[in-house]
């Protein structure tokens, strides 16, 4: 089976990853998100319900898996049997940064990293942002799916 693991925070669910992720079905058997987990960080929505968004956005697609870990994403990507991570490209700026996390993970393991760059319309949006927006109350139905704003 061709699987990936799309790692992330998600926090939250952007239509910037949803884009990465419907751009990726066609490539992929099965694509697992992987919402990562860091003790040292403080989200703005729980795992679960960082989780739960991901998981009514995609309820219809058999090929999505949604499911949470914590360590390297190497160490996760052998434990679910997955040779490849998908990773969006925004600009300049995230190519630098995720060259160097996608060298050093083959350096680490055989795992290969898969780039695509994210659609010009949706190339702006960033759950920092979105997070931003949030907590002043702003509006952010262009920037995230219907499920994040009932929530």
């Amino acid at each position: 089976m061709n699987r990936v693991v799309f790692p992330g925070s998600f926090d939250p669910l952007t239509l910037g990853h949803t884009d990465i992720i419907n751009r990726a079905l066609p490539l992929f058997d099965e694509i697992i998100v992987a919402i990562g987990t860091n003790a040292d960080k403080k989200y703005m929505f729980s795992v679960e319900q960082r989780k739960h968004f991901i998981e009514k956005t995609y309820e219809c697609n058999p090929k999505i898996k949604v499911d949470t870990y914590e360590g390297l994403t190497i160490d996760y990507c052998k434990k679910v049997d997955s040779k490849y991570i998908l990773r969006g490209l925004r600009n300049p700026a995230d190519f630098e940064f995720e060259k160097a996390i996608a060298q050093t993970n083959r350096k680490l393991s055989t795992i290969e990293t898969v780039f695509l760059l994210t659609s010009a319309d949706n190339s702006y949006i960033s759950s920092s942002i979105v997070r931003d927006i949030l907590r002043n109350n702003g509006d952010v139905s262009l920037l995230v799916p219907d499920i994040v704003i009932r929530n």
